[in-house]
């Protein structure tokens, strides 16, 4: 018998564990299935149209922090100035994690985000993006 070290073995188990996972989301249902059940990311960046007072930059801020308790399955909040270099003019953004796309779907249709994008919108250009996790 070949003698095991346990180098070896944990590579043996994380190949194993790596080649059965695979293997779970092999058929079609099991991967609609993973996938309907993952979180969402919601990631936004805006671009401040000119005239854009930094009274209004901070309200947005503190409104979008305030939907973390309101907003069901919503599980993070971050927002805030983007400080990369390579911004490409977008100078604010955020990321939210919901528990599932149900969960994104009903924060667009939440009276609290609805009640934002009526003074927000006419400030901003903005980017979105909606990741599976």
């Amino acid at each position: 018998m070949a003698k095991s070290t346990r180098r070896t073995l944990l590579r043996d188990g994380c190949l194993a564990v790596g080649t059965a996972a695979l293997f779970s989301l092999s058929t079609p249902e099991a991967a609609r299935a993973q996938s309907e059940s993952a979180s969402v990311f919601h990631v936004f960046a805006f671009q401040w149209k000119p005239g854009t007072s930094e009274a209004q930059k901070d309200r947005a801020a503190k409104e979008i922090a305030a939907f973390q308790g309101v907003i069901p399955g919503l599980l993070q909040t971050h927002v805030g100035p983007n400080i990369s270099p390579r911004g490409k003019g977008y100078t604010f953004g955020g990321i939210m994690q919901f528990k599932d796309k149900a969960a994104l779907d009903a924060y667009v249709q939440h009276p609290a985000h609805q009640a934002l994008l009526v003074w927000l919108v006419p400030l901003i250009d903005a980017i979105e993006l909606d990741l599976r996790a």
